[in-house]
């Protein structure tokens, strides 16, 4: 089963996403890495003891500081066992709680001259480790010094703060990302649905057509020019190829007409019989070979034709050949005209071509008939065996035989469709009311 192809604008967004992921993720540990290896103590003391501590203080009447443990203090005191503070307020009353280190005493004794800072010991004891914060509550404004309190990793926090700056930085990318991709691709590809438009209408009846560069991206012009460098080449070969078979086919008219002279000279026989309808065919073939060739070459003429006068000339043409092969012919129209714009002669050779088909296929019995419809339409009806419905769409192709054994060159249905295309009809093939095949031509009516 073929895969369905990929979406190049998602995956660009994809690739995009997972690069900028990357050099993010890269960048995190790079931070981390330079914070793991600067020159700084491995754990420090989480500031935010201060805060807990000034939101527990309150005053009494008195003025005086009083301290209501609240629960984040107590849970505080719990996780860390030796943690000390103390609190002085702007008229020099203080409070504290726990046992105060020597080295920080006289610093407590001072604390009003100082605004905030973090202690760190030199050889990273936590006991000697402490923050200063002046804060402002409820009951006033306070200078707290608080140590050997809950330790935080610098790691861990490096891991922290670099994901708080990153990971937003990676959701603003992203999104960016998913928006302006797409948006970017697909103004950058438009020329290529022009490029797709045109190649749908590039068929073997429409050479000459070319995608246009113009308005394609430069990754993508080399792929349109060499598309159309091949299209050169395939419209020479196929000229080429259509000269061949008109130049064959004119150059064996003249020996095909000295050999069915030559025939009828012989005497009669089963043998001269077989050998002229052989000719017969030869010459039938050289015909539709010219007859296509001056389809590609002449201009187009435009007269009205009456598809009921064309119907029933065909009718009376074919009628002796048609009862010799052992059918019955027989003509359906009404009696008003049914009038189109063509090329009568081309029409009629198409019709034509239909009824001896229907003769050469049908078996050599029953009824062929061939009617004509106000609407424009032509049938060709026949009682044969039919057409399988595996050929249907190849029939009309050049060269296509159902049978390989059949006696015609595969011409002839294709030489209708060209016919028929060139007046802007339809050309179709089902099965018979009464077996056999239908073939239908459509054609537009001339304009009132």
């Amino acid at each position: 089963m073929k895969k369905p192809a990929r979406s190049l604008k998602w995956r660009l967004v994809w690739q995009l996403l997972l690069l900028q992921a990357i050099v993010l993720g890269i960048l995190m540990t790079s931070v981390v890495t330079i914070v793991i290896r600067a020159n700084l103590p491995a754990k420090i003391m989480d500031d935010s003891a201060g805060s807990i501590v000034a939101n527990a203080v309150s005053r009494n009447p008195a003025g005086e500081l009083t301290l209501d443990p609240s629960s984040e203090l107590i849970g505080l005191g719990k996780e860390a066992p030796g943690f000390w503070f103390v609190v002085v307020d702007d008229h020099g009353k203080s409070i504290s709680r726990g046992t105060i280190p020597s080295a920080f005493k006289h610093l407590a004794e001072h604390l009003d001259q100082f605004s905030s800072g973090e202690i760190t010991a030199l050889d990273a004891g936590e006991e000697l480790s402490g923050v200063i914060q002046t804060l402002t509550t409820k009951a006033g404004a306070f200078k707290v010094l608080a140590g050997n309190g809950q330790m935080l990793s610098v790691s861990y926090i490096a891991v922290v703060v670099s994901q708080l700056m990153i990971l937003p930085q990676f959701a603003i990318l992203a999104l960016v990302t998913l928006i302006a991709i797409p948006l970017i691709v697909t103004r950058a590809f438009a020329g290529m649905r022009e490029i797709a438009v045109d190649a749908q209408r590039i068929d073997i009846d429409q050479r000459g057509t070319r995608l246009p560069v113009g308005n394609v991206p430069a990754e993508v012009a080399p792929l349109v020019k060499a598309v159309n460098e091949a299209l050169n080449r395939l419209d020479e070969g196929y000229g080429r190829h259509k000269r061949f078979l008109a130049d064959a086919a004119h150059e064996l008219r003249t020996p095909i007409a000295i050999l069915q002279t030559r025939l009828e000279d012989l005497a009669s026989g089963q043998d001269q019989d077989r050998l002229l309808a052989d000719v017969a065919r030869l010459s039938l073939m050289a015909d539709q070979l010219l007859d296509l060739q001056r389809l590609d070459h002449e201009p187009r003429r435009s007269f009205p034709v009456d598809l009921v006068a064309m119907g029933m000339t065909v009718t009376a043409e074919l009628a002796p050949l048609a009862i010799a092969a052992g059918y019955r012919l027989s003509y359906e129209a009404g009696k008003d005209p049914v009038l189109i714009a063509g090329d009568q002669a081309s029409l009629q050779r198409a019709v034509t071509n239909l009824v001896q088909n229907a003769i050469e296929h049908a078996g050599g019995r029953g009824e062929i008939v061939i009617a004509v419809e106000r609407s424009g339409t032509i049938e060709v009806r026949d009682e044969g065996p039919g057409i399988p419905d595996e050929h249907r769409e190849h029939i009309f192709e050049p060269f296509y035989r159902v049978q390989a054994r059949d006696h015609g060159a595969g011409l002839g249905l294709h030489l209708v469709r060209e016919v028929v295309r060139r007046h802007d009809g339809q050309v179709s093939v089902a099965d018979g009311p009464r077996g056999g095949s239908l073939f239908r031509i459509t054609l537009p009516l001339m304009a009132a």
